[in-house]
This record gives C-alpha cells, structure tokens and sequence, in this order.
C-alpha cells in the first residue's frame, strides 16, 4: 500500500496526505526529535560516491551523503531507497540487523520526499547497482506535502512553471536543461574574459528607455517623485564606457519589454551585450562564432543540433553571410521588389498572406515580409547583413549605401539570435537618426548619451546575444518558458 491509499486503498487527497503528515510531524516533536536539523554532513554528492567504488569491486569506501528521498522499497527487515542532490541519485540499503530495530522502524516512518542524510561503505549489488550500506541516518527536513506522481512528475504545464521547484525534483530533463544554462552563461563570461573584456553592471531603472524600440515598464521613483522605467536594453549605458575609455566591456542582465508573451519571448528576459573599441560588425561575426562553438565543444558535446523535426543544425566552420535585400528578393520571387511602389508592395503582401496595415511604411512592408517569409526558414546559422537604416538607428550607415547600416541579424533555427552593428560614433548624425525614429516625441530622446557621444566614442563594433534563445537552440527546448527558471505568469486566483 502507498503512502497515497489509506488502508482500505482508497486514495488520498492532498489534504489527508498533509494532514498524515502533520501528525508524524508532531509525533517527531513529541518525542524530542528535532524535524528540521540546522545541518548534516554532506562529504560526497551522489555522483561523485557512486563514482568512488571501481568498476571492477564489489566493495568500497565508506561516504556521507545526503539528499531527498525519492524512492522507499520496504522489505521486511531489509529495504531499499534512493535519495536525489544536485547530481543525481543514489540507492541506499537499509538492514534492521545493521542500524538496529529502533532506528529501522523510524526509517520506516518516513515519506517520499523526506530529506536525508546517511553514511555508511559503498557496494555493489547483483544488479550491479553502486549502493551505500547504511550504518548511521539521520532525518534533517520533514516534508509536509507529497511529490507529484514519481512515475509521471507535472503534467500540468502551468504547474510546472508555477512551480518550478517541483519540476525540478521530479524531471531530470528540465534539472539538466537548468545546469546546461548556467554552463552556458559560465563559458561565455570565460571566453570574453579571457579576450580581456571587463564585465559591468549598469542601472536597470532608467530616467529614459533608450537602445530599442519596445514599450517600456514604467514605475515611479518615489525618493526623486519622478516616473522610471525598466530597461529595455544595455546598449545606451555600456556605450558611454567606450567614451569613458573602457575599451571592451560587456554586460549579462536582465531586459525588460512590455509586450506580448509567446514560445519565443517572455517581458523579462537575459541578455547579453558586448561592445569592443576598434573593431565593427565584421568584428562581432567573429566573436559570436567562437562563442558559439566553443559552447559547442565546451559544453554540449557537438556541433550538430538535431530539431524535433529530424534536420541538424550545423554550427561548425564557417557561416553563411547573406544580405537582406537579396534574401528578401529570394523570398519574393521578385528581382525588382526594391523598385516597387509602396502600394503594389502592400499588394503583394495582402495577396500572399503576410499580415500589414495600409499604414506601414516602405521599409516596414519588406521588414514584415523578412520576418514572416525569411528569418523563420533561416535554420543553419546565418549572418544577415546591410539592413534598411530606417529600422536600426544605432548603427553606421555603408559608405557605398547610405540607404543600409553596417549590421548583422545572426539568425539560427528560424529566429534571430545576435544583432551586431558597427556603433555610430558621430554625435550629430546619432542625434539626427534618433530625432528621425522618435517623429514628434521628442522628449524621449536620450540627451546624456548624445552628450557623451559629443565627448567622443572610439570606433566600436556592438552586439546583443538573447541568452534564452540561445540555451533554446543549445538544449533543443521548445518555448522560451522552459529555459527561463520563473517565467512571467498572471498571479494565480486565490
């Protein structure tokens, strides 16, 4: 009978489980034991003992471990158990005639989910199974409400982000996904460290939300009785460090944009920006590859991608580079797309399905079809180069063709992974594309970084890496809420 049946095996709710619960709980205390030990000795995880006994013995050392009981197999006067820590788990024999009467009946009191800690010498089953003999144990947190169903965990996938703790103890998948992206983040900070960037941190509340077009979080600064707002980007901040004479430096924070979520975004999010003085866009294509496949060799373990679909993603040698406008002539099947009027682009854009307005602009029609016919067939990595200046204002327009910036779309796996520019440094031309974007919203613009630029910022290359979407693409996870620990939910109704 399971802890779930009562002893007509009937099953239990959450509230009589809580309630049984409960009672050993004050049965603990009753006696004099202490439920909630201020520590216990963790000398070993559990992958590190089992890795302590030789392939080749039966018989090792003896270790301290201790972890949440996952499993309890009772067998009279010998039972099996596996506890679970950071690394992964361990099975534990207990045998009445080995830990005595007394303290077996107390370990057959206890519930999945307990927290343990046990020590005793390593063995190796008939199954071959590295195992801890138990000798001496000791119950440190006493558990008052059961796991989801072992066999199963959340199924609800709400649950699973509401409460990501449980995910976490019953999936080893999303455990795994987890320690992956912090690999991730560690290798990165390694390799720009080791390229002599610095790393800084910058304000999150900002007197102007400048660096992107997003609508902004905004709350009131009480102390100043003025209206703040969340950043929607680094960019601005990390920017006046270059005139400061930081010549490299980056940033891993989180970004905030209050607009919609989907599989691909979440208002809250980690990004990552890098900008490095004497260098351009060409300059950051190098940088986010070696980044990338040394991710690759670092910690995934290939270089080859596999989607759900079946097609391999190959981040290895070099990438693609493509230009916008050729993709977008591609896509449309029309050489001469780019000496279309206005209305027979937005006709053609109505007949085949792509979503516009009769108030998008010139450059907005042929945006809207790179992201609806384009960037999402983009699966093998590819640097999408010299987009329209309209839609990047941040960035040097190419001396053969004002009409384009100096910028790259890194685009892998049908979405955009890493923007790059070759930053504009000329204060009055910056100004001028600002004032542009900003149309009559005037005070928006962002007068302390154009007065910094004016003191004069090297030459710099600048990028932005979606550190989510790029543990999606590493992890093969499928919404951006599966990479993100707590991601943006409506409270829930009490």
């Amino acid at each position: 009978m399971s802890e779930q049946q009562n002893e007509n095996g009937q099953e239990l709710n959450t509230s009589d489980l809580r309630a049984v619960r409960l009672k050993k709980l004050g049965d603990l205390r009753a006696s004099g034991y202490d439920p909630f030990k201020k520590n216990t000795e963790q000398a070993e995880t559990a992958v590190a003992a089992r890795a302590m006994l030789p392939a080749e013995s039966h018989d090792g050392p003896e270790v301290k471990v201790a972890g949440r009981l996952m499993t309890i197999r009772l067998m009279g006067k010998a039972s099996f158990a596996k506890i679970q820590d950071r690394s992964g788990q361990i099975q534990l024999y207990f045998k009445q005639q080995e830990i005595g009467e007394e303290a077996y009946n107390f370990f057959k009191t206890l519930d999945m989910g307990d927290i343990i800690g046990v020590e005793g010498p390593l063995f190796r089953t008939k199954t071959g199974e590295e195992t801890v003999r138990v000798k001496k144990f000791e119950l440190v947190t006493k558990t008052l409400r059961p796991l989801p169903e072992k066999w199963h965990g959340l199924a609800d996938q709400e649950q699973i982000y509401r409460q990501r703790y449980l995910d976490l103890i019953t999936s080893e998948e999303s455990r795994k996904r987890f320690q992956m992206r912090s690999k991730i983040v560690s290798c990165i900070r390694r390799h720009l460290d080791e390229q002599g960037f610095m790393e800084v941190e910058t304000p999150v509340l900002i007197a102007e939300a400048g660096g992107a077009a997003a609508r902004p979080f905004i709350t009131h600064f009480n102390a100043l009785d003025c209206e703040f707002y969340l950043r929607i980007a680094l960019e601005l901040s990390l920017k006046k460090l270059l005139v400061g004479g930081f010549d490299r430096v980056y940033e891993i924070g989180r970004t905030f944009r209050n607009e919609g979520l989907d599989r691909r975004h979440n208002p809250e999010f980690t990004m990552m920006e890098v900008y490095q003085a004497y260098s351009d866009y060409k300059g950051m294509m190098k940088l986010i590859r070696g980044i990338v496949q040394r991710l690759c060799d670092e910690v995934i373990g290939t270089d080859k991608i596999t989607r759900y679909d079946g097609t391999v993603i190959d981040l290895s040698g070099e990438w693609r580079v493509a230009k916008y406008r050729d993709l977008v002539r591609e896509a449309t099947g029309l050489p001469n797309w780019f000496e279309l009027s206005v209305k027979e682009k937005y006709d053609w854009c109505v007949a085949n399905g792509v979503e516009v307005t009769p108030k998008h602009e010139d450059f907005e029609l042929t945006n809207a079809v790179y992201e609806k016919r384009v960037e999402c067939n983009l699966i093998q990595p590819t640097f999408v180069t010299l987009l329209p200046a309209e839609l990047i204002p941040l960035a040097k327009r190419c001396p053969d063709d004002p009409t384009t910036v100096e910028v790259f779309e890194l685009c892998i796996n049908g979405q955009e992974i890493a923007p790059a520019y070759s930053e504009q440094n000329d204060p009055l031309e910056q100004r001028r594309a600002l004032e542009a974007q900003a149309g009559e919203e005037k005070q928006n613009i962002d007068e302390d970084f154009l007065t910094a630029l004016e003191h004069g910022m090297p030459p710099a290359g600048g990028m932005g890496v979606g550190i989510d979407r790029l543990v999606i693409l590493l992890t093969g996870a499928a919404s951006i809420r599966d990479v993100i620990l707590f991601p943006s939910m409506r409270p829930e109704k009490k």
